[in-house]
This record gives structure tokens, sequence and C-alpha cells, in this order.
């Protein structure tokens, strides 16, 4: 997988900084979590067609994470013929898309924009052969969901074995591939003798929320945890009162769940540098960036 931070500052955007997104890239899937104002513009600066997005993951109907969603649909809307979007967020999503279809006077379909919208709640939100999405709900002032994307185990064909035994490309290596024991020259053959496995990766995104064991759940095991900072640990009192997360305490949270890298994004735009915000997570757990504009991540 590839990440791709389209924009990781909070409620105000900076010079630097654009409002909430975050693409991540697998084979032929494009997933956009969350598209705050001016993510159009955001791709278009990375060189990514927007017809690269197949998944929009929303976490939440606060503007910072949802302004861009009318341009992205228009352009798609306009622009494209068949192409499939598949929408997920938490309840009351499919009346905001609703609405904003008559607003801004979009229609889908005649082949055009194939858009499919769903309300979700926790749990397993989408799969197919390579991987699944879930989701569980974070607390925050309105109804927030994180997410995580995870890679199915992969398992491969072991070629020295296979040549050693001699067996013959064809269905019997498939079958060996798919967990089936088979018969060759009149021997047993058994997948554990010319296959192995590699563990698929895990990438967790917790957007706004206060501490909860709801993100540490969702990010148990995360190759890579994305998480909200809005706060220095100085300010843990107003990160409370409007239930986000300090540095610190996104930090609580790839500690407890056993991450193994943490990205914070999502900074207030009183931080003109985010040093002082990486040092309070450090206290906590050790490596840890703080993510840019444009920054890619291969995972």
């Amino acid at each position: 997988m590839e990440i791709v931070f389209l924009g990781t500052s909070s409620m105000v955007p900076t010079k630097e900084r654009n409002q909430s997104a975050v693409f991540i890239s697998h084979g032929s899937e494009g997933i956009l979590v969350d598209c705050g104002e001016g993510t159009q513009r955001q791709f278009k600066i990375t060189g990514i067609p927007l017809t690269k997005i197949t998944r929009i993951l929303v976490s939440h109907w606060h503007g910072d994470h949802v302004l861009g969603l009318p341009g992205v649909i228009q352009t798609l809307n306009s622009s494209t013929t068949g192409h499939r979007l598949q929408v997920f967020g938490p309840k009351g999503t499919r009346a905001q898309f609703e609405h904003m279809g008559k607003t801004f006077l979009m229609e889908y379909g005649d082949g055009r924009l194939k858009l499919e919208v769903n309300d979700i709640e926790e749990g397993m939100v989408f799969e197919n052969d390579d991987f699944y999405i879930e989701s569980k709900k974070l607390q925050h002032s309105v109804p927030c969901l994180g997410y995580s994307i995870v890679q199915k185990d992969r398992v491969h064909i072991n070629l020295a074995a296979v040549k050693k035994l001699g067996l013959p490309e064809g269905p019997l290596l498939g079958q060996l591939q798919a967990g089936k024991t088979v018969t060759w020259k009149g021997k047993i053959v058994k997948p554990s003798e010319v296959t192995y496995a590699t563990k698929g990766k895990k990438v967790t995104v917790i957007m706004d929320t206060e501490l909860c064991n709801s993100a540490i759940e969702l990010a148990e095991g995360a190759d890579v945890l994305i998480c909200e900072a809005t706060y220095a640990d100085e300010l843990e009192g107003k990160a409370g009162e409007y239930k986000h997360l300090t540095a610190g305490q996104a930090a609580t949270i790839a500690n407890k769940a056993g991450a193994g890298k943490l990205v914070l994004t999502h900074f207030s735009q009183r931080y003109k540098t985010t040093q002082q915000v990486e040092e309070d997570a450090r206290t906590t757990f050790d490596n840890v960036i703080c993510a840019k504009d444009f920054m890619r991540l291969e995972v």
C-alpha cells in the first residue's frame, strides 16, 4: 500500500496545510479517507487522477472533513463515463449526499458516475479477495468513525520446492496455493511443502475523537496508525472540551495498540511547526512522525 497525505490541517487550512484528506492506494483500489476543502486541487498537484478513487471513507460530517466532496463528485460525474464510486460513512451520510446532489444540481447515473452511498455502523464494511475495511465508533461531538484497511495474508509458491518435485505450472499450483492437497505422479503433495505466506499489512486512520478504548481496539496491531493530534499536551483541557486528541494521547493509543508506526496529522493552525507535537508524542511512543501535505509513505 502507498499512503499520500493530501491535507494535514484541522479546521482552518494554512499556507502549508490543506484540510484533512488521506489517499491510500492498494493495487487497482484507491481509498480516500475524508475530503476537506481543496482536496481536488491537492490531487492535481500530486498528479493522481480523481478516477483512481474507488472508495471514499467519511469519518464524520464536520466541514473540514467533507467540504471537498462536492467538487470531487461533480468532476467525476461530469468527466467520466461509468466510473464506479462507493462511499461509506456514519448514519446520515446517504441523506447528506442527497442534499448535496440537490444543492449542486448533480444527477448520477445515465452512463456517468455510478455512485453508491452507504450508512454504516461498526464492523466490516467492505471485503474483496485482497483486503477488507473495518470501522469502529469513536467519541466526538458528532457521530464519527475510525477505519482500518487490512491486507489479507498472501500465499506464495516456493519455486525451488516446486522445481524439486517436478510440479508443472497450471491448475495443480493453483490448488496448492488455495490450500488444497494434490496428488502428482502418485505422490501426495501438501500446501505446506511448496507454499509460504506473508502477513498482510494494516493501516488504521483515526480522525476526530477523544481518548477511548474503541480507538485502541481499532488500531490493534496496525503497521501504520494515522492519528489526529490537534493539540500539544499543554492544551489537554482544550482537547477534552472539543473532544480531540493531544499528541501524547495519540501516542498512548499507538502504544496500547501495539502499532508499528505512528503518523500524526490534523494539526491546529496555531502550530507553525510540529516540533512540540512530535516531542510530546515521542515521550510515550518512539516511532512517530508528523505528516506534511504531499508526503508519501510506503507500507
